[in-house]
């Protein structure tokens, strides 16, 4: 039963450390949002992609669309739209780095718990967890909402006719942040099975 007790909580450990890196290069990282021009037009050079703070920028004319990075709004014209836009984007950059943060918190609660091979401490971390996976996946789903509303804003801005060479898409920043909510979620699996092995440890003890 120790041994059981002990590869689930190794396996937590395991999975937990996985999310917290993968989380972390999502956030360092600069591919969440990608922009690519039609190979047809010959203007590679134009290609863009955004982080959540940061532009990679291929020309000039791309760098007034809010859709692109950070979605500031530019002087006093600036539509309710475009201030929604960026209110959203300033509680991505709140909830996600924030989950990165519970979940570092996380990995310490769960040594200690494994350590102690407490049943309580072990399900009170693995709730702790699930709550770490719902601010990662409210930052992300967040984000694909902002996305899409940003992009709208820009082709009123542009006009379909404008953007029709352009081809945008999610980059493996995003999908890096996906995996880290999936692997969250398992990592508070593993630490409620972890639970319940001790439970079960404990009351063969006491027989």
């Amino acid at each position: 039963m120790k041994v059981r007790l002990g590869s689930a909580a190794a396996a937590a450990g395991i999975s937990g450390s996985l999310s917290f890196l993968l989380l972390a290069a999502s956030l360092g990282s600069d591919y969440w949002y990608i922009i690519e021009v039609n190979p047809a037009m010959n203007m590679s050079e134009l290609n863009s992609h955004s982080g959540l703070w940061s532009i990679h920028e291929g020309t000039p004319r791309l760098s007034c669309t809010c859709w692109v990075g950070t979605c500031t709004p530019v002087g006093p014209t600036h539509s309710e739209h475009a201030n929604n836009c960026a209110a959203m984007h300033r509680t991505i950059v709140v909830l996600l780095p924030l989950s990165l943060v519970l979940l570092l918190l996380g990995g310490i609660c769960g040594l200690v718990s494994s350590l102690a091979q407490s049943r309580a401490l072990l399900t009170a971390t693995a709730s702790f967890f699930f709550i770490c996976s719902l601010f990662t996946l409210s930052g992300v789903s967040l984000y694909m909402v902002y996305s899409y509303r940003a992009l709208a804003e820009t082709e009123k801005l542009e006009g379909t006719e404008g953007l029709a060479y352009i081809r945008t898409s999610f980059g493996w920043s995003l999908a890096l942040a996906w995996l880290s909510f999936g692997l969250e979620l398992l990592t508070g699996a593993l630490l409620l099975a972890a639970a319940r092995l001790a439970e079960l440890q404990h009351v063969t003890a006491a027989y």
